[in-house]
């Protein structure tokens, strides 16, 4: 019998591949990035087929770099970002590029059922707010702008769902993406072709595969799909989930008094709760990867993506000294200037906004006295202040939890761990696993294989807790302070924004 599983993540322009053994342990990972295509403003998008050959060459990889037969595999599962849609063709093709999660191309769509009143009409059943880069905006968006390759579509994917349906065969809607794509009737966890007629987009309903759950069994390798990634043909495939769960359940936020942050290229912060919450507080309620329970979450593409951006754009040419890499360098500049010390503002807007729907990224108040470690510890506090917005709307609607636990590239640093305490007021928990979307695979395979009898058994065997950063009460203060100038600086730039059209 296998003693291992694996999992797969496909973020917006890298996939990873990561084996664990069944006490949560990584023993190997490969990664491969793929290619963004930018054919204009706010269009983010991305070759399907390369995105299909690059998750078989990751599997690979990391089998090889394991040094296990693919028979000692228990099983397979797929992640991937939300929102965004990959469609597959009725001429047995992808019908288009695969679109990713950070493109705004549809932003109108949303101000229109808002405006027209159908927003209103659908709400209690969407439990959610509409986005420009949910598959319903972009279905809405072809149908209008790409007539052919809308009629063309058999199947409307999340990015998991179409690697999931390359590696089976099978294809199938899992619960926590289609609930959060504005295609679904949340409120009764199904289908429902009247919604989606009131949005103009009833031929949509057709595209809609059947609704499995995160560690259904969704199929097994195909003997094409074997070839390519050492996996033999037969091996289990579980539904999978969405990434925002999939870090959620690698974390153990498996009962509602949890609560995480989760900083990549989106801000995401989330808890779970057995009713959704339709006060009008909070943006998002999604079906989680534990039936019974609703993933409350609020999020925006306004997280340490912007750094990355700064980095490849402000600092390809920094000197590394011996024995460190980019980012250390970051750690130590940032460190380098006191937070009260550093007047300089930075909106993390350079993938979408949490304040207007054409925010753009922007520093303000910079002078020739300032310098790149200034900017730094603005864009640190700038993806702070961000997670910190949809926290407090998140808070206006439950308790405050014991200490938030936190996941996303943002936790291999410590400084800025320690920010997130500091501005946050909780302490900061981080657990010890790098590739957490990968886990929370590896957990949901554990389940449909037996092993385990749901996420919180797998939780207790597979999480293990690594650090805990209490906040330090003499920020507090300096930090409440900056947070209301970042959010009168976002605010006083609304009436700018309304001058950009994507």
């Amino acid at each position: 019998m296998g003693q291992y599983v694996m999992g797969l993540d496909n973020g917006g322009t890298s996939t990873k591949a990561a084996i664990f053994d069944l006490q949560g342990r990584e023993i190997a990972t490969a990664g491969k990035q793929t290619s963004m295509i930018t054919p204009k403003s706010g269009y983010t998008e991305r070759d399907m087929e390369e995105l299909w050959l690059a998750n078989c060459d990751c599997i690979k990889r990391a089998l090889e770099k394991a040094g296990i037969d693919g028979k000692d595999v228990l099983g397979i599962a797929v992640c991937g970002h939300g929102k965004g849609l990959y469609p597959w063709g009725k001429d047995g093709k992808p019908a288009y590029n695969g679109i990713i999660s950070t493109d705004s191309r549809a932003w109108k769509y949303p101000e229109k059922w808002h405006e027209s009143g159908v927003y209103d009409e659908v709400h209690d059943r969407l439990c959610q707010e509409f986005m420009a880069c949910q598959q319903v905006s972009l279905l809405a968006w072809l149908k209008d702008h790409e007539r052919a390759v809308y009629d063309n579509i058999r199947y409307a994917f999340s990015v998991k769902d179409y690697v999931r349906f390359r590696l089976t065969g099978e294809a199938y809607s899992e619960a926590t993406d289609i609930s959060g794509s504005g295609l679904m009737n949340v409120r009764d966890a199904s289908f429902d072709r009247d919604i989606l007629e009131k949005l103009g987009i009833g031929e949509a309903y057709d595209m809609l595969p059947p609704l499995r759950y995160s560690y259904d069994l969704c199929g097994t390798i195909s003997e094409e799909a074997a070839k390519l990634t050492g996996l033999p043909a037969g091996t289990p495939v579980a539904g999978g989930m969405f990434d925002i769960d999939a870090c959620a359940v690698a974390v153990d936020i498996t009962s509602p008094e949890k609560m995480c942050t989760i900083a990549g290229t989106w801000s995401i912060n989330e808890y779970i709760a057995e009713k959704p919450v339709m006060d009008g507080s909070i943006a998002m309620n999604s079906l989680f990867a534990m039936p019974g329970y609703y993933l409350v979450e609020e999020c925006s593409a306004t997280s340490s993506g912007n750094l990355e951006w700064f980095l490849e754009n402000c600092m390809d040419h920094e000197p590394i000294p011996e024995g460190e890499n980019i980012y250390s360098v970051v750690n130590e500049k940032v460190a380098s200037v006191k937070p009260e010390e550093c007047d300089v503002y930075f909106l993390p807007f350079l993938y979408g906004s949490n304040a207007h729907p054409l925010g753009k990224g922007a520093f303000v108040g910079l002078t020739t006295y300032h310098n790149k470690a200034h900017m730094l510890r603005a864009v640190y506090e700038g993806v702070v202040f961000s997670h910190k917005t949809h926290i407090e709307r998140l808070l206006s609607s439950r308790k405050s939890p014991e200490a938030i636990r936190m996941a996303g590239g943002a936790c291999n640093s410590e400084v800025w761990v320690q920010m997130f305490a500091d501005v946050l007021g909780f302490p900061i928990e981080t657990v010890d696993a790098k590739e957490l979307g990968a886990l929370g695979c590896g957990m949901a395979a554990a389940i449909a294989a037996g092993v385990y009898r749901d996420y919180r058994d797998a939780a207790e065997h597979m999480v293990h807790v690594s650090g805990r950063v209490e906040p330090n009460p003499e920020m507090r203060e300096i930090y409440e302070k900056k947070y209301q100038k970042y959010r009168a600086v976002s605010r006083a730039l609304d009436t700018v924004w309304g001058q950009f059209e994507v």
